[in-house]
């Protein structure tokens, strides 16, 4: 079964063109993929196909309703959808849970706007993913996250598919400086080891390399790497 994403959105124009180009334009192109982008406001009420209402208990903005959402993904879900709310309030996005959501062959992505959708909506919604400590206006620009990190771990969708398996976080660790030429770029040169062919000295470097920009750059992933491998080892005991 082809991998099949749906992306249910008030705002449609924000996130076609994003799948419509690219690796994930190609992969579409090649048959490895599926991606089809879903307007809500189609299930709206009245004339105006309204979606929102005011929130109960007061307070600014406005609040997408159950009802309307709800038609929406019941449309698209069929039985093998697992839906995925992105949201502020959800787990943390990391590649791990990419990588999990890897056996799914049909993602179902709902965005939300406004001050959000009506709680009662996660009877409905399988997981709920948030991309960080921060709020933007709309959920489109973390579905199109959570896609393309998803979309790229399925076979074939990269050309090499070892690039998924060097990257970072792949390994717990951030991936290693990357170089190509010139060689010598304003006094700036590529470390000889690189230029060796001695593949063994390179991967030795590369993984030391990793280790150091990790912890440097991201301590907290460098100290999980660190606990990870002291669990790893085996007891002398």
């Amino acid at each position: 079964m082809t991998p099949r994403f749906d992306i249910l959105t008030l705002h449609p124009d924000m996130v076609r063109p994003f799948f419509e180009s690219s690796i994930l334009g190609r992969a579409q192109r090649q048959g490895l993929l599926s991606v089809e982008v879903h307007n809500i406001r189609d299930h709206g009420l009245g004339p105006h196909r309204s979606v929102d209402d005011a929130p109960y208990g007061g307070g600014p903005g406005m609040v997408m309703r159950v009802d309307v959402v709800a038609n929406a993904i019941e449309q698209v879900r069929g039985d093998t959808g697992h839906v995925i709310y992105l949201d502020p309030a959800g787990e943390p996005f990391k590649q791990s849970v990419a990588q999990s959501l890897v056996s799914y062959e049909h993602l179902v992505l709902l965005c939300g706007h406004y001050e959000g959708i009506d709680a009662r909506i996660l009877r409905l919604v399988d997981q709920s993913i948030s991309m960080g400590d921060y709020v933007v206006t709309g959920g489109e620009i973390a579905a199109c996250a959570v896609a393309d990190a998803v979309a790229r771990l399925h076979e074939g969708v990269l050309g090499n598919p070892q690039s998924s398996l060097d990257e970072s976080f792949a390994s717990g660790l951030l991936e290693y400086p990357q170089y190509t030429r010139p060689r010598l770029w304003r006094e700036d040169e590529v470390p000889e080891v690189l230029l060796s062919g001695n593949h063994q000295r390179v991967a030795g470097w590369r993984q030391s390399a990793a280790e150091a920009r990790t912890k440097e750059v991201r301590p907290d992933l460098w100290r999980d790497w660190c606990n990870a491998d002291v669990d790893a080892e085996p007891s002398t005991e």
